[in-house]
């Protein structure tokens, strides 16, 4: 097998939570790009089909399924029914996370309702689902990617829930990777300032001036934003044969933050 062909994923089938926009709508289409199969879900049904006839135009298999990434009944029945439409689960990548309602807050002004939330959706979604594919991977393997953040690194004044949420992505990745070993590798991609939907209702960055403000103030050394694509690549790394040897490790994807 030549280096190249390393990076292919034909023959196997993915997951991909939080899949209809922004970064998971290109990790999707990233992995099928690649020659996966791949499984997509997020609350939107509409969304969801828009990417999955993406998906197909590349010729690849695509499974749709509007999921609950909090409810883990629901997770459950997004294995299953991947399985059963595609086959099998190969590839599992925890993305749905963010800040549910779009307001970064102190964590000694956020409410426990609020940090609850914060936690369910960025950390407790992650570990429901990784669990759920360890399963369905124990005997045949998997590769299982955690989406974290580079706010899980240092302090996060006014994002502190969402930063001690993701940081516990990254200790979960690292316990996990050695639980499952060595069927089973689970890495972790830490992603900088990309923005999406999210990020600008999060940031106030909902114009391009702003947006271009922000990034004078937080200075990049690689001297942009970062794409829905680039963490798109570095999924697809971790998903592939030439991460063969790669556990238990969070990739910063970050322009040099």
């Amino acid at each position: 097998m030549g280096i190249l062909d390393r990076f292919r994923l034909d023959g196997e089938v993915a997951v991909v939570t939080g899949a209809g926009k922004g970064i998971g709508r290109a990790i999707a289409i990233g992995l099928a790009e690649a020659g996966a199969d791949v499984a997509v879900a997020s609350r939107t049904q509409s969304d969801l089909d828009a990417v999955a006839s993406e998906i197909e135009a590349l010729g690849r298999r695509a499974f749709p399924l509007a999921t609950d990434a909090t409810d883990l009944a629901a997770l459950e029945r997004l294995a299953h029914e991947t399985i059963a439409h595609l086959g099998k689960l190969t590839i599992w990548v925890n993305n749905a996370g963010g800040i549910p309602d779009g307001t970064p807050r102190y964590l000694t002004r956020t409410s426990e309702e609020n940090f609850d939330a914060q936690i369910a959706l960025n950390l407790k979604a992650v570990w429901m689902g990784s669990t759920v594919a360890a399963r369905r991977m124990a005997e045949a393997g998997g590769s299982i990617i955690n989406i974290s953040s580079r706010s899980s690194f240092g302090p996060q004044v006014k994002n502190g829930p969402y930063g001690a949420a993701k940081a516990a992505v990254n200790s979960l990745t690292t316990t996990l990777a050695a639980e499952v070993a060595p069927k089973v590798r689970v890495n972790a991609i830490a992603p900088g300032p990309v923005p999406t939907e999210n990020f600008d209702d999060c940031m106030g960055t909902d114009t391009e001036e702003k947006r271009a403000r922000l990034l004078e103030m937080i200075r990049i050394p690689l001297g942009r934003y970062g794409a829905p694509e680039d963490i798109a690549a570095a999924v697809v790394f971790m998903a592939s044969p030439a991460a063969g040897w790669v556990t238990g490790q969070c990739l910063f994807v970050t322009g040099g933050l």
